[in-house]
């Protein structure tokens, strides 16, 4: 690309100097023939005076003499009964300018002849002729034409380094671009391209960047979405193990049987939406009774509460509590909230679902008289856990709250003893005023 562009620039300006130096050399071939037919035409009209005065042959011929062409042999003086000099005119241009009495140039081998009538009062015309020869017409063209196709030259050189130059600019930019394509493509996501060279590739480079970053997030999403998906089988899983062990416990008890044909009609279900949530492309907006799938899924999990010896309890308003996310998110940030009361509380530790619904938010708060968690904010970072389990449970649900607006908070239940957790869903958007002076994603309690 850069001998190319090298070659284009060379071409360009050798074609720009051809039509502005040819010209300009015809005219100084031109300019050198008039200089030496004008010093001719002085040397010729020095001696009209002389020739005023006087038609003496002796005294004309050392007017000649005295000349410079007539010391070199180059001018002569015609008169109709002699000629002075060194003639190089053919009589017939001779006679032709006599009787036509105009001067004019007469071309001949080696050079060229300038030949002027001289009227004189009462005698027939003379001639003076001045003889040209051909390096004094070119005189000085040849060093001019040398000079003028150095100058060409030096364009040229001036032309291939500018383009090599810019050549580097536009090859090292757009290596660089390939490179970073490449090393994307071998699975380097991290890599990004410093804007450099022309506009083009500046935008270029600028694209680049963002796409690099859109298949960095939507790898980093398509994970995350893999390992929360994947979560929502340890909520059917953990309730068959519970069902496993009470069906060891009491072998015969049709309801632990029943319970455990449940469970895992449970987890069959769930994998059936897993795989329906994977192929679908994205998910779409919806929303729900948060008081009605509380309900469902408090039903779910009382049977194991039940068989543990958990008491519980759910608090809820009358009426529907509409929040603005799909049933089965829903349903995996209980699930997965209801799990961990289960995975990491000793049997027989009651828990409460309490569900509030505020002016602009609903809160979903599970607490439990459990031992609690010790590190707040470390159970809130994404698999991190403090009891040997993925640490993606509040994740998933910190997630769901947070594309609400809303938050998720870890404490300690004031009156159970153990840990609560509260989930936060926005109803409404913040206001401008609310905004601008910091994001409170609950009501003030």
């Amino acid at each position: 690309m850069r001998g190319t562009l090298a070659l284009v620039a060379f071409a360009v300006t050798t074609m720009v100097a051809v039509s502005f130096l040819l010209p300009l050399g015809l005219v100084v071939k031109q300019i050198a023939r008039d200089r030496a037919l004008t010093g001719a035409e002085r040397q010729a009209a020095s001696l009209i005076p002389v020739l005023a005065i006087t038609a003496d042959p002796d005294v004309l011929a050392d007017a000649v003499a005295s000349t410079e062409a007539g010391a070199d042999g180059r001018l002569a003086l015609h008169l109709p009964s002699a000629t002075v000099g060194t003639p190089h005119a053919a009589p017939g241009d001779v006679a032709a300018a006599r009787d036509g009495g105009r001067a004019f140039v007469a071309g001949l081998r080696g050079g060229e002849v300038l030949l002027r009538p001289v009227v004189r009062d009462g005698a027939p015309a003379a001639v003076v002729e001045v003889f040209v020869p051909g390096a004094e017409l070119s005189r000085g063209v040849t060093e001019a034409w040398l000079t003028l196709a150095g100058v060409a030259l030096a364009l040229g050189a001036v032309a291939v380094a500018m383009g090599d130059r810019l050549a580097t600019r536009v090859v090292r930019s757009s290596r660089r671009l390939a490179d970073a394509a490449g090393r994307v493509g071998a699975g380097d996501l991290d890599v990004r391209v410093t804007p450099d060279g022309p506009r083009e590739l500046r935008a270029a480079a600028t694209a680049f960047n963002t796409m690099a970053e859109q298949v960095a997030g939507l790898l980093a999403t398509e994970r995350e979405t893999a390992a929360d998906l994947s979560h929502r089988l340890r909520t059917p899983l953990t309730a068959l193990r519970l069902s496993i062990d009470g069906l060891v416990a009491n072998p015969g008890d049709p309801r632990r049987l029943d319970r455990g044909r449940e469970a895992l009609a449970r987890l069959e279900g769930e994998i059936d939406a897993l795989i329906a949530a994977a192929r679908r492309p994205r998910p779409q907006a919806a929303g729900c009774d948060a008081a009605d799938v509380v309900r469902e899924r408090l039903e779910f999990w009382s049977a194991l509460a039940e068989d543990q010896g958990r008491p519980h309890q759910l608090i809820a308003p009358d009426g529907p509590v509409p929040v603005p996310v799909a049933r089965a998110e829903l349903v995996a940030a209980i699930d997965a909230l209801m799990g961990n009361v289960f995975r990491h509380t000793p049997r027989g530790a009651g828990f409460t679902v309490t569900v509030h619904r505020g002016r602009h938010a609903v809160g979903l708060l599970f607490a439990d008289a459990g031992p609690g968690i010790a590190d707040e904010r470390a159970a809130l970072r994404r698999g991190t856990s403090g009891a040997g389990s993925t640490g993606l449970g509040l994740d998933i649900a910190r997630r769901l709250a947070a594309a609400t607006g809303g938050s998720l908070r870890v404490d300690r239940s004031p009156q159970l003893g153990g840990a609560r957790i509260q989930m936060w869903l926005r109803t409404e958007p913040d206001a401008p005023g609310r905004a601008k002076r910091g994001r409170r994603t609950g009501p003030r309690r």
